[in-house]
């Protein structure tokens, strides 16, 4: 599935870690840039609306789309909570002559990287500990004492898989991790 003329920018990081802030600066920074909505089955949280931060579907239309091949990558991220990013998603990006940016989990980054060799810059952000990881998903209000258990326990095991990405960069300093990211995508694609 490599398209060699076809870009991919990977975002991804351990739950909290601010991949998705990082990715929102991105895409206010470089108009050439496009967000990849994701696929989940997840209910929507706070002010999140369906078709711009997610596409919410059903888990039977999430199956569904599995069995017909319609996922570039898709994974089961929690417990009966399905992610994944649409073949038609990036399809519609590159028909728009734009580059998709996937904020992903980190499986579904390594499953796209290996899809992707020649064409991808993949990307993974950190917080400086694991302490101030789980500080951050309690400041979200979102997260019951089981969730936020899962949470650090797959940050954990996340983080031992940093090394297999272009970059990472440790988020302690939001401004100063998104002015790194900045020039690191500007120099990916030519801006």
């Amino acid at each position: 599935m490599e398209h060699s003329d076809k870009k991919i920018i990977i975002i991804t990081a351990p739950s909290g870690a601010g991949k998705t802030s990082i990715t929102r600066y991105l895409m206010h920074r470089f108009p050439k840039l496009a967000f990849s909505v994701s696929a989940a089955t997840r209910n929507p949280r706070g002010n999140e609306k369906d078709g711009v931060d997610y596409h919410f579907i059903t888990e039977d239309d999430f199956k569904q789309n599995i069995r017909q091949n319609e996922f570039v990558e898709w994974e089961m991220v929690y417990e009966g909570k399905y992610y994944g990013t649409l073949k038609s998603e990036l399809i519609r990006i590159w028909q728009e002559n734009k580059i998709p940016v996937l904020d992903i989990d980190v499986k579904g980054a390594i499953h796209v990287q290996q899809l992707y060799p020649n064409s991808s810059l993949s990307l993974f952000i950190e917080t400086p500990s694991v302490d101030e990881l789980k500080k951050r998903l309690l400041s979200r209000g979102t997260e019951s004492s089981e969730t936020l258990t899962a949470r650090i326990n797959k940050a954990a095991y996340e983080l031992s898989f940093k090394e297999q990405f272009n970059k990472h960069i440790v988020n302690d300093d939001l401004q100063r991790a998104c002015t790194e990211t900045q020039l690191i995508v500007k120099d990916f694609i030519n801006a």
